[in-house]
C-alpha cells in the first residue's frame, strides 16, 4: 500500500473519530451544564482597563445569562479520548493498521497534548470560579493578570523544553530559509504564546471561535503533513474534528460557549504546534483573526490612555465593533470564517515556497 495513502488515512481517520466522539458527548455535556446552570449569573463584562463596557453589555445582555460556558470541554475531551484510544488500540491489538494509526509520539505530539491538557484545566478552573462565584477572591473568574501569569509560566516551561531538550534554536523565515536565533529563542517563544493567547477573546460571538480555530489548525496540519510530521498532522486534525463537533452546537443560537477552558487550551497549543513545524513566523498570517483581535484591544487601550479617553472603536475587540455598527452576529462570524480560510490558504502557500 502506498505510504502517502497510509499517511492520509492516519490523519483523516482519528479526525473523524474525534468528531463523532464530540457529537456523542455533546448532549451529556449540555445536559450537565444546563442542569447545574453553568452560566454567568450577571450579563456584561469589564473593559481591559477596568472600566464599564455599556455598548457590549447592551449588545449581549440577553445572551450571556442562560447559555452555559465550558463548551470547550467538548473539544479537548474529544482530542484526549481519541488520542488515548488509538494509543491503547495499538498496544492491545497486534495489527499493523492499529500501530500505524497511533499518532502519540514523544517527538511530535507529547508536548502539544500536554499543553492542551494544562491550558484546558487552568481555563476550566477559571470558568468554574466565574459561574459559581463561590470564592470572593476569585469572584468573576481569574483576573487577566492571573491568567497571563499562568500562560507566562506555561510558555517559559515550553521555551525551556524546546531550547534544552529539543535543542531548537532555529526558525524558518518564509522565502528566505532558516535562521539560528540562539538563546533569543526563549523570550521569543514566551512573547509569541502570550500574544496568541491574548487573541483568545475572539470567543465572543456564536460560532466565531470554532470556525477560525478550525482553519488555523487545518493550516498547520497541512504544513506538518507536507513536512512529513505525520503524527503532528494527525494531532492537528484531531483538534479540528473536536472543533467541528463543538461548532455543530455553537452555531447561532449557541447551545454553549467555548469559554476559557477552550480558548486557553487552543491558543497555547497552537503556539506549540507552530514552533514544532518551524513555521512560527506564519502565525501572523494563519492566525490573523487572533492578531487582529489583540491589536484592536491594544489600539483601543492606548487610544483611551493617550487621547484623553477617546476611542478608535465603538467597542473592542473589533468583532464587537462590527456588531455595534449594525452587523448581525452571524454576518460577523461568517465573514471572519472567510477571512480565516483565505489567510490559512495564503499561509500554507507561503510555507511551501522555498
Amino acid at each position: 500500500m502506498d505510504i502517502q495513502f497510509i499517511n492520509v488515512i492516519k490523519v483523516v481517520t482519528p479526525a473523524a473519530i474525534a468528531f463523532f466522539i464530540g457529537i456523542g458527548f455533546a448532549p451529556l455535556l449540555a445536559n450537565y451544564l444546563y442542569k447545574n446552570q453553568m452560566w454567568k449569573k450577571k450579563a456584561g463584562k469589564k473593559a481591559i482597563g477596568g472600566g464599564d463596557t455599556p455598548i457590549f453589555n447592551k449588545l449581549h445582555e440577553g445572551k450571556e445569562v442562560g447559555t452555559p460556558k465550558m463548551g470547550g470541554v467538548l473539544i479537548w475531551w474529544s482530542v484526549i479520548l481519541t488520542t488515548v484510544l488509538f494509543a491503547f488500540l495499538s498496544q492491545i491489538l497486534d495489527f499493523d493498521i492499529t500501530s500505524k494509526l497511533n499518532f502519540l509520539s514523544r517527538n511530535q505530539t507529547w508536548l502539544p497534548l500536554f499543553t492542551l491538557i494544562i491550558g484546558a484545566l487552568v481555563g476550566l478552573i477559571d470558568d468554574i470560579f466565574e459561574v459559581t462565584g463561590k470564592s470572593d477572591y476569585f469572584a468573576g473568574g481569574l483576573s487577566l493578570s492571573k491568567r497571563l501569569l499562568v500562560v507566562f509560566l506555561m510558555s517559559a516551561a515550553g521555551a525551556w523544553w524546546f531550547f534544552s531538550k529539543l535543542e531548537m534554536t532555529k526558525i524558518i523565515i518564509p522565502l528566505a530559509g532558516q535562521i539560528d536565533i540562539g538563546w533569543i529563542f526563549i523570550p521569543f517563544f514566551i512573547l509569541v504564546m502570550l500574544g496568541i493567547y491574548s487573541g483568545g477573546v475572539i470567543d465572543g460571538i456564536d460560532g466565531l471561535s470554532g470556525g477560525v480555530f478550525s482553519s488555523m489548525f487545518s493550516a498547520y496540519g497541512i504544513l506538518a503533513f507536507l513536512q512529513n510530521q505525520i503524527d503532528l498532522a494527525a494531532f492537528c486534525f484531531v483538534i479540528v474534528g473536536g472543533l467541528l463537533a463543538f461548532l455543530w452546537f455553537n452555531i447561532p443560537p449557541a447551545r454553549f460557549y467555548m469559554s476559557e477552558t477552550g480558548s486557553m487550551a487552543l491558543t497555547t497549543t497552537l503556539t506549540v504546534v507552530a514552533f514544532l513545524t518551524g513555521q512560527v513566523l506564519l502565525l501572523p498570517i494563519i492566525a490573523f483573526p487572533l492578531v487582529l483581535t489583540t491589536l484592536s484591544d491594544i489600539i483601543q487601550v492606548a487610544s483611551k490612555k493617550f487621547r484623553r479617553g477617546k476611542k478608535v472603536f465603538l467597542v473592542a475587540p473589533i468583532h464587537h465593533h462590527f456588531e455595534a455598527i449594525g452587523w448581525p452576529g452571524y454576518k460577523v462570524t461568517m465573514r471572519y470564517w472567510i477571512i480565516s480560510v483565505v489567510c490559512s490558504f495564503i499561509g500554507v502557500i507561503i510555507g511551501l515556497l522555498k
